[in-house]
C-alpha cells in the first residue's frame, strides 16, 4: 500500500463528499451525505489509492445522476404482502379480491421459494428464470394473475429506489405457457337452451327466474341476485346494474358496495321478454327491508350462487338438458346468442360489463371463428348457386 501514513485529510470540493486517512486504520475513508444521511466508503487492505478514488468517484457519480441506491433489507415477499395488505386496507378492492390475492402469493411463495424471501436488492434474473417454468403447472388465468404480481413487486421496488432496474422486462423474461389446456368456452345449443326454457315453463321453482334472467341478460349471477326493485325502470325499459353477491375473505356471501370491475356499472335496455320475466318476478317476489327481488325470507339472508348452481346440476341430472350445466354457461349462452345474431363486439363487450374489449374477444374467439366460418360458407353456397 502507498505510504500515506504522513498525509493531510484531503477533502472534495463542490459537496462531492470528503476523502480523509484513518490513521488507526491505516486506510483511506470516503464520506457523502445522502438524504440528510453521512455514508462511509472505506478502502479496502489490497485496493490501492488511485482503485479506491475511482470507485468513490463513481458512487459519487451515481448521487449525482439520481443513480444511487442505499442498501436495503427488504425482501421480495415483504413488499409483495405490503402492496396487497395497503390495496386492501385502502379500500382499493373488495374482501373477495383480497382473498383472491393472498392465495396467489401463498403460490408465488410456492413456485418461486428459490428467491421471495432474499433481500430484493440481490435477486437477478436467472433467479427469475429459474422459477418461471414452475408455474406452468396452473391454468394459463392462474399465470397470468401470478406473473401480474411479481412484475409488480419490482415496479414497487424500482419507484421507491430499492433497485435500479426491473428485471422483468429483460429481453429473456417472459411470461410462460400453462401445461394445462384453456377451458373451452360452454354455452348452450339453441336446441338444449329451447330445452331448458321449457322446462323451467313446467314449474315454478323459485329459482325460475333467476335462471331466465341469466338466460336473456347477461348478468353474472351474482349481479342477479343483488337486483332490488329499484333497478327496474318499466317506463324506460331499462336494468341498472350497481352491486353483485360476493364473498369476504372468510367465504361468506355479502353484498358487495359496487360490481365485480368498475365496468360492469351499466344500465341496459331490457326487451319485452325480459321486462316480462322482471314482471313475473317482482309478483313473486317476497317482500323484504332491502327490496331485493330474489332473497330467501325463510332464512332471512340472500339466496347464494351455489344454491341456484346445485339447483341446475340437480335439473340437468333429471332432464337431461345438455352435458354440463351451470351459473356461468347461461351468461355465455346469451353472448354467443349476441354473436350469431351479429351483435358488435363492443356493444358485447358493454352489455356483458367487460372493461376491456379484449376480454370480450378472447373469451369468445372460438365462437366467432366457428360462426364466421359458417358464414363464410353460407355466402359461397350462394355464389355456387347463382353459378358465380
Amino acid at each position: 500500500m502507498e505510504n500515506i501514513k504522513n498525509k493531510k485529510v484531503k477533502k472534495k470540493g463542490n459537496g462531492d463528499g470528503t476523502i480523509y486517512y484513518n490513521s488507526k486504520k491505516d486506510i483511506y475513508v470516503g464520506q457523502y451525505t445522502v438524504n440528510g444521511k453521512r455514508h462511509s466508503l472505506y478502502q479496502s487492505k489490497k485496493e490501492n489509492l488511485t482503485n479506491f478514488k475511482k470507485r468513490f468517484a463513481r458512487k459519487i457519480n451515481e448521487i449525482n445522476q439520481g443513480t444511487y441506491l442505499e442498501k436495503n433489507n427488504k425482501t421480495f415477499i415483504d413488499i409483495l404482502t405490503e402492496h396487497v395488505e395497503n390495496k386492501y386496507l385502502t379500500n382499493k378492492v373488495t374482501e373477495r379480491t383480497y382473498s383472491r390475492d393472498l392465495n396467489t402469493i401463498n403460490q408465488i411463495k410456492s413456485t418461486c421459494n428459490n428467491f421471495v424471501n432474499m433481500p430484493i436488492q440481490k435477486i437477478n434474473i436467472s433467479h427469475i428464470r429459474q422459477a418461471l417454468p414452475n408455474l406452468t403447472i396452473y391454468s394459463n388465468n392462474t399465470i397470468e394473475k401470478i406473473y401480474r404480481l411479481i412484475n409488480k413487486t419490482f415496479k414497487i421496488a424500482l419507484s421507491d429506489r430499492i433497485i435500479p432496474f426491473n428485471p422483468m422486462i429483460n429481453e429473456s423474461i417472459s411470461k410462460p405457457i400453462s401445461n394445462i389446456s384453456d377451458k373451452k368456452v360452454e354455452a348452450l345449443t339453441i336446441l338444449e337452451q329451447k330445452k331448458l326454457v321449457q322446462v323451467l315453463n313446467r314449474t315454478e321453482h323459485k329459482y325460475k327466474y333467476i335462471i331466465l334472467l341469466q338466460l336473456y341478460t347477461g348478468l353474472r349471477i351474482g349481479e342477479v341476485l343483488a337486483l332490488t326493485t329499484k333497478d327496474i325502470d318499466f317506463t324506460n325499459n331499462t336494468l341498472t346494474v350497481s352491486k353483485t353477491l360476493t364473498q369476504n375473505k372468510n367465504g361468506k356471501v355479502i353484498m358487495g358496495k359496487t360490481t365485480k370491475t368498475e365496468n360492469s356499472i351499466r344500465t341496459l335496455f331490457i326487451d319485452n321478454k325480459v321486462k316480462s320475466i322482471l314482471l313475473k318476478a317482482q309478483n313473486k317476489r317476497v317482500t323484504n327491508i332491502n327490496e331485493y327481488l330474489f332473497y330467501n325470507n325463510e332464512k332471512n339472508c340472500f339466496i347464494t350462487p351455489g344454491q341456484v348452481n346445485c339447483y341446475l346440476k340437480r335439473l340437468n341430472k333429471k332432464e337431461k338438458i345438455a352435458k354440463n350445466l351451470h351459473n356461468h354457461m347461461l351468461r355465455h349462452t346469451f353472448a354467443t346468442r349476441c354473436i350469431e345474431a351479429d351483435m358488435q363486439p363492443k356493444v358485447l363487450q358493454k352489455i356483458l360489463g367487460h372493461k376491456k374489449i379484449q376480454t370480450t374477444l378472447d373469451i369468445y374467439t372460438s365462437v366467432c371463428k366457428e360462426y364466421h366460418q359458417e358464414q363464410t360458407q353460407k355466402f359461397t353456397d350462394y355464389l355456387m348457386a347463382q353459378g358465380l
